[in-house]
């Protein structure tokens, strides 16, 4: 007895695949015979279904020859035929418009004439997650041409199922319509969020502010002296901490490790070296410094077996746990530090971590500020931790690396091997970085902040009509399949007339001869 998956209108039957056509399964000729490929069978792959969104396709990436065919289990199919990938993945769905063959990734169903073939391909389209429960296999999943051929099929009457298609295709173009209309305000927010940050970095941003406290802003070089000073002053600071710990460690006696002395700086230059075709305008009350010159640049923790011995365990942020302008906490791994590494490591809330190296140009770089969340935090090696001191601000660093400019700095900086983009504590020192006022900064930041948020909050509004189209092409699909979509037509014949008269055509038709494989 037919599976009766949901309740269907009197008018129609639920039946399985094989009864509604031949069902019929791929092949591939051998790889290494070069003059069984390149030839005029056109022959499909699950791969070309691969983000392919329409329902009809022409031409698959290679092609058989005759002698190809004949030398593998693959079978032309007329064009019209509703060819279904059956592994890797399981799902794909697409409609041939010449005869075509396919490999052994798909279960195509060649539809009798008194079905319609766009009928099949929604229903198929709709029965992804029914498809894949029936699967089976460990590497991966793999739907059998038997347990594809008797997957249940509700089956309307001839004329309904051409009306449950346009149904289907005219409700599908208006949603089709809204997404792209989604997805070009998307892309509009994208290039905004550039813009506004082109126009931040570039002193447009807060060229009226300027304008209204001209009398309070410092000049290029009171501005450069105080960089220097506080720079000297947190060297400064950081040499007193250490003098004390010195004598704490003396007083009890030597102790464990003497406290190492922390290093000194690079000597100011007051100016960075920009790399060729890489200019960077600024107003002339701004200043372009290397990264060195505003902060401590530092490597992290290398992970390795010996380290599991080691009695304290700290909490370390991983490249996965790093994107840009934002954190991902939620999996936190320790590993086996001494208290010195510790010490060396520990991240303080403000310092920004760049990913050292990736394989896609577009993610080296990527940077993100720690936010302070969890307590004695450090850091893999892979990060590479930038610490401002007083005169740049951690989030005006932060949005310059995201900006244009930023991200071309970054990307000049960086070296590839072997397909491997990757930075360096040495390239990150002397990457140069756009320097005005503490007060400008925060200027700066408040407007990006702000309207930064807002473009956020309307991408997360256009995520979430993405996801209601998406929801809603499956309550079409639904409906239609349960017969809710379109009224019945009671002139219409019966799918239960329409089964049996195919099933007994089907029973005088002769069986095809079985295909023999050529021999090479």
């Amino acid at each position: 007895m037919t599976e009766r998956l949901w309740d269907i209108p009197t008018t129609w039957e639920w039946t399985v695949i094989k009864e509604l056509g031949d069902v019929v399964s791929g092949g591939t000729p051998s790889t290494k015979v070069p003059e069984y490929w390149g030839g005029d069978v056109i022959w499909f792959a699950p791969s070309d279904l691969t983000g392919y969104k329409s329902k009809t396709i022409t031409r698959g990436a290679k092609s058989l020859t005759d002698d190809g065919l004949a030398n593998s289990s693959a079978k032309v199919m007329p064009a019209g035929s509703v060819m279904f990938s059956s592994r890797a993945p399981v799902g794909y769905v697409a409609i041939n418009t010449l005869p075509a063959a396919t490999n052994q990734g798909f279960k195509s169903i060649v539809p009798l004439s008194e079905i319609d073939g766009d009928f099949l391909y929604h229903y198929l389209k709709a029965s992804k997650q029914l498809a894949e429960e029936r699967a089976t296999g460990t590497t991966f999943k793999e739907l059998s041409g038997s347990a594809f051929g008797v997957l249940p099929v509700p089956v309307a009457p001839t004329n309904e199922q051409r009306r449950i298609v346009e149904r289907i295709e005219a409700m599908f173009d208006e949603i089709d319509h809204g997404v792209e209309n989604l997805k070009k305000a998307k892309a509009t927010l994208g290039l905004y969020r550039q813009s506004l940050l082109k126009s931040a970095f570039e002193g447009r941003l807060t060229a009226d502010w300027r304008a209204r406290n001209a009398d309070k802003l410092e000049s290029p070089e009171t501005l450069l002296a105080r960089i220097r000073s506080e720079r000297d002053a947190h060297y400064q600071a950081a040499l007193d901490d250490w003098q004390k710990a010195l004598t704490d460690w003396r007083d009890n006696g030597e102790e464990g490790k003497k406290p190492p002395k922390p290093r000194r700086p690079k000597d100011f230059i007051g100016s960075a070296i920009i790399p060729d075709g890489n200019s960077v305008e600024v107003p002339s009350s701004w200043h372009v410094l290397p990264m060195f010159d505003l902060g401590q640049i530092s490597g992290g923790l290398t992970k390795n077996q010996k380290r599991n011995a080691l009695p304290i365990k700290a909490k370390y942020l991983r490249v996965a746990n790093v994107y840009s302008n934002r954190l991902d906490l939620d999996e936190i791994m320790e590993i086996g530090v001494t208290k010195d590494e510790l010490d060396k490591t520990r991240l303080e809330e403000g310092d920004l971590l760049f990913v050292e190296g990736n394989g896609s140009i577009d993610q080296i770089g990527r940077v993100a500020v720690w936010d302070g969340s969890i307590c004695d935090m450090s850091h893999q090696n892979h990060l590479i931790r930038f610490s401002p001191d007083g005169a740049l601000a951690s989030r005006f660093a932060l949005y310059f690396m995201m900006s244009p400019r930023g991200r071309k700095l970054i990307e000049a900086q960086a070296s590839s091997t072997s397909g491997l983009h990757t930075l360096s504590i040495s390239k990150i020192e002397g990457l140069p970085i756009p320097i005005c006022s503490v007060e400008e900064q925060a200027e700066i930041t408040r407007i990006l902040d702000e309207r930064l948020s807002a473009a956020d909050a309307l991408e997360a509004e256009i995520d979430a009509g993405l996801t209601r189209a998406e929801a809603l092409r499956q309550s079409i699909l639904k409906q239609a399949f349960s017969g809710k979509l379109v009224s019945q037509d009671p002139s219409d014949e019966p799918a239960a007339d329409l089964l049996a008269r195919i099933k007994a055509e089907k029973a005088t038709k002769p069986k095809a001869p079985r295909k023999r494989k050529a021999i090479a």
